[in-house]
């Protein structure tokens, strides 16, 4: 354990001294600053226009239960790991910045062009962090794809450990239905969430990759 934590600062040394690293580090946290700041705003956009209501039959066959503690348990504890694993290893920090960047840009788009009004008996999430950042006016039209549930198979996809994989890949699971069962997504916003989730997985990846071709434990 000991040379473990003397190899970090080493590990994010040489990273550092990588121009391409550094570039893309310093960008990247730009990048999603400024749409942190924006998101507010956009929040504000999104619920102020009407959109439709999707018929949904798995719905309708859920009752409609306030989930957000057990929600927001696992969001926040999965969170957690991710964060000791980045700060571990450089290349899943880089990584996973990068994909939440174009995850939140896909959902802009999605959200932009899809206007949709929530569903029935929705019972608002509520969560302190997240409020934060989004406003604290409870957001219900950000809905088409879930970003509860694609974050989390995010993380799943960045993880390098298969038993945290594995634990990232049933907190998708576990916040998909959830999620449902609080009524605050369609199920078409759950079931695709990991399909954009991998696409812009991929797209990180294409532009990370090449940074990472030399290994900077070395």
């Amino acid at each position: 354990m000991n040379t473990e934590n003397n190899a970090l600062p080493l590990i994010w040394k040489n990273a550092w001294q990588q121009p391409t690293f550094k570039a893309k580090l310093l960008i990247g946290v730009a990048v999603l600053t400024g749409i942190l700041i924006i998101f507010p705003y956009f929040f504000q956009f999104i619920e102020s226009r009407d959109g439709f209501v999707l018929p949904d039959r798995i719905l309708n066959d859920l009752p409609s239960v306030n989930l957000s503690l057990p929600i927001f348990f696992v969001i926040w504890v999965m969170v957690l790991i991710l964060i000791i694993e980045a700060i571990r290893d450089p290349e899943i920090f880089l990584l996973f910045l990068w994909a939440y960047i174009f995850l939140n840009i896909s959902r802009i788009i999605t959200i932009s062009l899809i206007p949709l009004n929530p569903p029935d008996n929705l019972i608002p999430l509520t969560d302190p962090i997240s409020n934060y950042f989004y406003g604290s006016g409870f957001i219900t039209k950000d809905l088409f794809y879930s970003g509860h549930t694609s974050t989390q198979f995010l993380i799943f996809l960045v993880l390098k450990k298969n038993k945290l994989k594995n634990l990232a890949l049933l907190s998708t699971m576990l916040i998909g239905v959830m999620v449902l069962i609080q009524h605050v997504h369609y199920t078409i916003d759950v079931v695709m969430a990991p399909f954009f989730a991998f696409l812009v997985y991929k797209l990180a990846q294409y532009w990370v990759s090449p940074t990472f071709q030399n290994n900077y434990a070395d």
